[in-house]
Protein backbone atom coordinates (compact mmCIF):
# COMPACT_ATOMS: atom_id res chain seq x y z
CA UNK A 1 0.00 0.00 0.00
CA UNK A 2 1.35 3.42 -0.90
CA UNK A 3 0.32 7.06 -0.98
CA UNK A 4 0.04 8.25 -4.59
CA UNK A 5 -0.26 12.01 -4.05
CA UNK A 6 0.10 14.88 -1.64
CA UNK A 7 2.60 15.56 1.12
CA UNK A 8 3.53 11.89 1.60
CA UNK A 9 3.49 10.88 -2.08
CA UNK A 10 5.38 7.63 -2.57
CA UNK A 11 5.34 6.58 1.10
CA UNK A 12 4.68 2.87 1.54
CA UNK A 13 2.88 1.14 4.39
CA UNK A 14 2.89 -2.52 5.31
CA UNK A 15 -0.33 -3.49 7.07
CA UNK A 16 -0.40 -6.79 8.94
CA UNK A 17 -1.18 -9.69 6.61
CA UNK A 18 -3.97 -11.03 8.83
CA UNK A 19 -6.33 -8.06 8.26
CA UNK A 20 -9.53 -8.89 6.34
CA UNK A 21 -9.02 -6.28 3.58
CA UNK A 22 -8.97 -5.81 -0.17
CA UNK A 23 -7.22 -2.46 -0.70
CA UNK A 24 -8.18 -0.26 -3.65
CA UNK A 25 -5.54 -0.66 -6.37
CA UNK A 26 -3.16 2.22 -7.09
CA UNK A 27 -4.57 2.56 -10.63
CA UNK A 28 -8.16 2.80 -9.39
CA UNK A 29 -7.18 5.11 -6.51
CA UNK A 30 -5.33 7.47 -8.84
CA UNK A 31 -8.32 7.64 -11.19
CA UNK A 32 -10.67 8.22 -8.25
CA UNK A 33 -8.60 11.08 -6.85
CA UNK A 34 -8.33 12.69 -10.28
CA UNK A 35 -12.14 12.77 -10.42
CA UNK A 36 -12.41 14.11 -6.86
CA UNK A 37 -9.78 16.82 -7.37
CA UNK A 38 -11.51 17.99 -10.57
CA UNK A 39 -14.83 18.36 -8.72
CA UNK A 40 -13.83 19.67 -5.28
CA UNK A 41 -11.38 21.92 -3.47
CA UNK A 42 -10.09 18.81 -1.78
CA UNK A 43 -8.53 20.45 1.29
CA UNK A 44 -11.93 21.92 2.27
CA UNK A 45 -13.73 18.57 2.36
CA UNK A 46 -15.28 16.85 5.35
CA UNK A 47 -14.86 13.17 4.39
CA UNK A 48 -16.44 9.99 5.74
CA UNK A 49 -14.56 6.78 4.82
CA UNK A 50 -16.76 3.73 5.41
CA UNK A 51 -15.31 0.20 5.63
CA UNK A 52 -11.96 1.99 5.85
CA UNK A 53 -9.91 -1.18 6.32
CA UNK A 54 -6.20 -0.32 6.38
CA UNK A 55 -7.02 3.33 5.81
CA UNK A 56 -5.70 3.39 2.25
CA UNK A 57 -8.26 6.02 1.18
CA UNK A 58 -8.24 7.96 4.47
CA UNK A 59 -4.46 8.28 4.39
CA UNK A 60 -4.60 9.42 0.77
CA UNK A 61 -7.09 12.15 1.71
CA UNK A 62 -4.91 13.17 4.66
CA UNK A 63 -1.79 13.33 2.48
CA UNK A 64 -3.72 15.69 0.21
CA UNK A 65 -4.37 17.92 3.25
CA UNK A 66 -8.08 17.24 3.75
CA UNK A 67 -8.87 18.74 7.17
CA UNK A 68 -11.59 16.35 8.47
CA UNK A 69 -11.67 12.61 7.84
CA UNK A 70 -13.82 10.17 9.78
CA UNK A 71 -12.89 6.53 9.18
CA UNK A 72 -15.23 3.73 10.22
CA UNK A 73 -14.47 0.01 10.29
CA UNK A 74 -15.65 -2.90 12.42
CA UNK A 75 -12.32 -4.74 12.58
CA UNK A 76 -10.24 -3.81 15.64
CA UNK A 77 -6.96 -4.61 13.84
CA UNK A 78 -7.84 -2.32 10.92
CA UNK A 79 -8.88 0.54 13.20
CA UNK A 80 -5.72 0.14 15.27
CA UNK A 81 -3.47 0.03 12.20
CA UNK A 82 -5.04 3.18 10.75
CA UNK A 83 -4.99 5.01 14.09
CA UNK A 84 -1.30 4.22 14.62
CA UNK A 85 -0.31 4.96 11.01
CA UNK A 86 -2.14 8.30 11.01
CA UNK A 87 -0.45 9.23 14.29
CA UNK A 88 3.00 8.22 12.94
CA UNK A 89 2.40 10.41 9.86
CA UNK A 90 1.20 13.36 11.93
CA UNK A 91 -2.28 13.14 10.40
CA UNK A 92 -4.31 14.43 13.34
CA UNK A 93 -7.30 15.09 11.07
CA UNK A 94 -8.07 11.35 10.83
CA UNK A 95 -10.67 10.25 13.39
CA UNK A 96 -10.96 6.45 13.64
CA UNK A 97 -14.16 4.81 14.82
CA UNK A 98 -14.64 1.10 15.47
CA UNK A 99 -18.25 0.41 14.56
CA UNK A 100 -20.60 -1.55 12.35
CA UNK A 101 -21.00 0.76 9.34
CA UNK A 102 -24.75 0.24 9.00
CA UNK A 103 -25.39 0.98 12.68
CA UNK A 104 -23.08 4.00 12.45
CA UNK A 105 -24.96 5.38 9.42
CA UNK A 106 -28.32 4.91 11.13
CA UNK A 107 -27.14 6.91 14.16
CA UNK A 108 -24.93 9.56 12.53
CA UNK A 109 -26.26 13.13 12.29
CA UNK A 110 -23.23 14.99 10.87
CA UNK A 111 -23.26 15.88 7.17
CA UNK A 112 -20.27 15.26 4.91
CA UNK A 113 -19.05 16.68 1.61
CA UNK A 114 -17.86 13.29 0.43
CA UNK A 115 -18.65 9.80 1.63
CA UNK A 116 -16.55 6.93 0.31
CA UNK A 117 -17.61 3.34 0.96
CA UNK A 118 -15.51 0.30 0.11
CA UNK A 119 -17.52 -2.59 1.56
CA UNK A 120 -16.53 -6.23 1.24
CA UNK A 121 -17.71 -7.22 -2.23
CA UNK A 122 -19.63 -10.23 -0.92
CA UNK A 123 -22.03 -8.47 1.45
CA UNK A 124 -25.58 -8.33 0.08
CA UNK A 125 -26.39 -4.98 1.75
CA UNK A 126 -24.22 -2.82 -0.55
CA UNK A 127 -27.24 -1.11 -2.21
CA UNK A 128 -28.53 -0.15 1.24
CA UNK A 129 -25.57 2.18 1.78
CA UNK A 130 -26.90 4.79 -0.67
CA UNK A 131 -30.45 4.36 0.62
CA UNK A 132 -29.40 5.04 4.22
CA UNK A 133 -27.09 7.95 3.33
CA UNK A 134 -29.88 9.78 1.50
CA UNK A 135 -32.71 8.89 3.90
CA UNK A 136 -30.59 10.16 6.82
CA UNK A 137 -29.52 13.27 4.85
CA UNK A 138 -25.82 12.66 5.53
CA UNK A 139 -24.51 14.58 2.51
CA UNK A 140 -24.12 18.34 2.39
CA UNK A 141 -25.52 20.23 -0.59
CA UNK A 142 -23.54 19.20 -3.69
CA UNK A 143 -22.00 16.35 -1.70
CA UNK A 144 -21.12 13.03 -3.30
CA UNK A 145 -21.34 9.41 -2.19
CA UNK A 146 -18.91 7.03 -3.89
CA UNK A 147 -19.31 3.28 -3.47
CA UNK A 148 -16.59 0.91 -4.64
CA UNK A 149 -18.00 -2.48 -5.64
CA UNK A 150 -17.34 -5.38 -7.96
CA UNK A 151 -17.86 -4.58 -11.63
CA UNK A 152 -20.57 -7.23 -12.04
CA UNK A 153 -22.85 -5.36 -9.62
CA UNK A 154 -25.11 -2.57 -10.87
CA UNK A 155 -26.22 0.16 -8.44
CA UNK A 156 -27.91 2.42 -11.00
CA UNK A 157 -31.44 1.70 -9.73
CA UNK A 158 -30.98 4.18 -6.87
CA UNK A 159 -32.63 7.52 -7.78
CA UNK A 160 -29.51 9.42 -6.64
CA UNK A 161 -27.19 7.47 -8.95
CA UNK A 162 -25.12 9.69 -11.28
CA UNK A 163 -22.70 7.37 -13.04
CA UNK A 164 -20.17 4.62 -12.59
CA UNK A 165 -16.54 4.23 -13.61
CA UNK A 166 -14.96 0.81 -14.06
CA UNK A 167 -11.31 0.03 -13.29
CA UNK A 168 -10.58 -3.67 -13.76
CA UNK A 169 -12.71 -5.70 -11.35
CA UNK A 170 -13.64 -2.62 -9.34
CA UNK A 171 -16.29 -0.04 -10.14
CA UNK A 172 -16.90 3.30 -8.47
CA UNK A 173 -20.57 4.31 -8.44
CA UNK A 174 -21.30 7.98 -7.79
CA UNK A 175 -24.44 9.33 -6.12
CA UNK A 176 -25.60 12.86 -5.38
CA UNK A 177 -28.62 14.72 -4.09
CA UNK A 178 -28.60 16.95 -7.17
CA UNK A 179 -27.96 14.24 -9.80
CA UNK A 180 -25.42 16.44 -11.61
CA UNK A 181 -22.99 14.44 -13.68
CA UNK A 182 -19.34 14.46 -12.79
Amino acid sequence: MRIIGGTLKGRRFSPPKNLPVRPTTDMAKEALFNIIQNRFDIEDLNVLDLFSGTGNISLEFASREVQHITSVDLNFGCVNFLKNTAKDCGFHQVKCIKADVFKFLNQETEQFDLIFADPPYDIPKIPEIATIVFSRNLLKENGVLIIEHQSMQNLSANPHFIESRKYGYATFSFFSQTNNSL
